[in-house]
């Protein structure tokens, strides 16, 4: 698997909010290299006990029907417009799903009470302190039936390519078993878990969040840890994950981007893009872009209200084109493509690995520092022609010569 995701937050995309407005960029994103449309929830919102107060637009993550489309975005008929639209021209589109809980006025709260936890009085209980929601119970059978029932209708309703399950750890592992399964036999979609158990691969997700792995990161651009922690938390995730299972690699998402200034702030500036390329050429990952990195959008869009992304720079663009191709072209960056940590004369700020298969080699050069760093790599590996990827020139590379790279500097090379 050597694809890519790209995040599509509707209401916040266009300045109209809707699945029409956004099919506009299409072609720019077909052309930016990307493959995967990622959806953040496309149901209606309840309008009960909504955050803020009921003027506001509520959190997409506060479902209120499961078979239905939030009217802010369009109709049925848009959506399925889009889909087809977005599948003529190549991408996949998964959805993003909300298993572990409802909103607070969801019709199953009165039809079927007994889907929800309850505390001791008989009430339905809040997920966490998300006050909109209503947390689901997954020890009845029917709410498991009836959540199955739902993920089958957008598959046979619009024929999309998969699911991004929110919270998935948080639903018993029983569950994603069964319904993964049921799933797969209507068509081989893609599976991605907002999660990081190595047990949910074993349930049937195709991919799985990489949360230690950007934590990490971050560590690094504040000036809080040291290159060699990535390779800390790479080997332990060797230990834990089944060998090759995917993981999603970011430096932002929504959740971060909302509440932790992600790229802008906890990675700005220059210090983004190293990280970046980690993230699209690390062993066993799918990257993803949020919508409006590639601007990039240096602001953090609210959760609970329009908060419009504005395009027109796309700055990033020609920066994600070059990775999203070489990830969709080079064997060398596939699942099954060994990787080799290369040793450097300073690896307190160096981080730096190849890829490759019999034919194909990438090797993957960074400084993790903010101050400029002169070294060499002692791995024979390096030697040999190259094309520099981003310098889009040739070169003769060769171990234990000198290598200089400005402060969260990065070489990709291409042999």
């Amino acid at each position: 698997m050597q694809g890519n995701i790209y995040e599509v937050n509707t209401r916040q995309y266009t300045p109209e909010g809707t699945f029409n407005a956004f099919s506009k960029h299409l072609e720019r994103l077909k052309n930016m290299g990307v493959q995967t449309l990622w959806f953040m929830p496309i149901n209606p919102i309840s309008l009960k006990d909504r955050k803020r107060d009921s003027t506001q637009l509520g959190s997409y993550y506060a479902v209120s029907d499961y078979r239905k489309i939030n009217p802010e975005y369009g109709n049925m008929e848009d959506w399925k417009n889009l889909v087809n639209k977005a599948h003529e021209m190549g991408f996949k589109v998964i959805i993003d799903w909300v298993p572990t809980h409802s909103g607070a006025d969801h019709y199953w709260l009165t039809k079927n009470p007994d889907f929800y936890v309850k505390d001791s009085t008989g009430k339905p209980i809040s997920q966490y302190d998300w006050t909109d929601t209503r947390k689901l119970n997954y020890n009845n059978p029917q709410l498991v039936d009836s959540m199955i029932d739902c993920l089958k209708f957008w598959i046979k309703e619009s024929n999309i390519d998969g699911f991004r399950c929110d919270v998935a750890g948080e639903v018993p592992d029983a569950f994603w078993t069964k319904a993964i399964a049921e799933l797969k036999k209507m068509k081989n979609i893609i599976m991605l878990a907002e999660g990081d158990k190595p047990s949910l691969h074993k349930d049937g997700f195709d991919m799985s969040y990489a949360w230690e792995d950007f934590a990490t990161m971050v560590k690094i651009a504040k000036g809080k840890r040291t290159a060699t922690s990535l390779d800390s938390v790479i080997n332990k995730n060797d230990t834990a994950f089944v060998k090759n299972k995917i993981r999603m690699y970011f430096t932002s998402n929504h959740d971060e981007n909302s509440w932790n200034s992600a790229d802008f702030g906890t990675m700005p500036g220059d210090i983004h893009a190293p990280f970046a390329v980690i993230t699209q050429t690390i062993k066993n990952t799918v990257p993803l872009i949020y919508g409006g990195q590639e601007e990039p959008f240096l602001d953090s869009l609210k959760f609970f209200v329009k908060d419009t992304i504005t395009f027109g720079k796309y700055q990033r663009e020609a920066f994600y084109k070059t990775l999203l191709n070489l990830r969709k072209n080079n064997v060398a960056l596939a699942p099954n493509a060994s990787y080799t940590k290369l040793a450097s004369s300073n690896d307190a700020a160096i981080f730096a690995y190849a890829r490759q298969t019999r034919d194909n080699k990438i090797v993957v050069i960074t400084n993790l520092s903010a101050k400029p760093q002169t070294f060499t790599i002692n791995n024979d590996i390096i030697n040999g022609a190259a094309d520099n990827v981003f310098e889009n020139k040739k070169e003769t590379v060769q171990s234990k010569t000198n290598i200089t790279l400005k402060p969260w500097g990065y070489i990709v090379y291409k042999y």
